[in-house]
């Protein structure tokens, strides 16, 4: 596939990189570059993400996921719930290749485009076709994961169902979420509890794009009962309250 020029946005990644201080930033910038033209191409066929400006994929994306590395042990094998267009599991696996990433996704479309980025860029992440339900009651993955990560998928009531049984005890669910992450956890307390959650920490990231995120992070204190996950669209129809 041929790349089409985009605006260079080599100098904020790498600007904002170093303000990480992720090692190697420029020659990340550049590859995440090439991801982000890789994006615009294949968004014309099959939508990925309403944010199609380089500059805005920049901050808005890249930037912002790649702004809680800092809280993933080293050497963390992690899985990414509903991942996408690979954020925040990709960018994350490409400016940490220590960690060892799964990347989770409903739709085939989204992976095909994963599975080609990933071996085109030499990122190390494996992508999965399987609804969060589903997979978080197999033995091949529940309770295997380090870290569990999600982004813009779910409020914390239905995302806990979705990512604290993927979570050994001991690991950590990383949540990328809004200015609102407070309501959220104030809603979900009691499903995260029951699903073998400690009380959740939130730490601001930093606003790349003018905007106050948070990243969420729960502790897995406990086992996940039988039973949890509920069958797909049960947790999103009927949130533990």
């Amino acid at each position: 596939m041929d790349i089409k020029p985009i605006s260079d946005i080599k100098p904020i990644l790498c600007r904002g990189l170093e303000r990480m201080h992720i090692a190697d930033a420029r020659e990340k910038a550049e590859k995440l570059e090439i991801y982000a033209q890789r994006l615009i191409q294949y968004n014309e066929k099959v939508n990925l993400t309403a944010i199609t400006k380089p500059e805005e994929i920049a901050t808005k994306h890249f930037l912002d996921c790649a702004a809680c590395a800092h809280l993933i042990p080293e050497g963390a094998y992690c899985a990414d719930i509903g991942t996408g267009a690979g954020f925040p599991g990709m960018v994350l696996a490409l400016v940490r290749p220590d960690i060892n990433m799964v990347l989770f996704d409903s739709l085939k479309k989204r992976l095909a485009f994963l599975e080609e980025l990933s071996g085109e860029l030499g990122i190390k992440a494996k992508c999965v076709h399987a609804r969060a339900e589903d997979a978080g009651a197999s033995p091949m993955y529940r309770e295997k994961f380090d870290v569990a990560l999600s982004r813009a998928v779910a409020r914390m009531s239905v995302l806990s169902e979705l990512t604290l049984p993927f979570v050994k005890k001991g690991g950590i669910l990383l949540a990328l979420k809004g200015p609102d992450a407070g309501s959220e956890l104030a809603d979900a307390a009691r499903a995260i509890k029951l699903l073998g959650g400690g009380t959740p920490t939130v730490e601001p990231s930093g606003a790349f794009d003018g905007q106050q995120h948070n990243f969420v992070i729960i502790r897995k204190v406990g086992r996940t009962p039988a039973g949890y996950p509920r069958k797909a669209g049960l947790p999103a129809k009927n949130p533990i309250v």
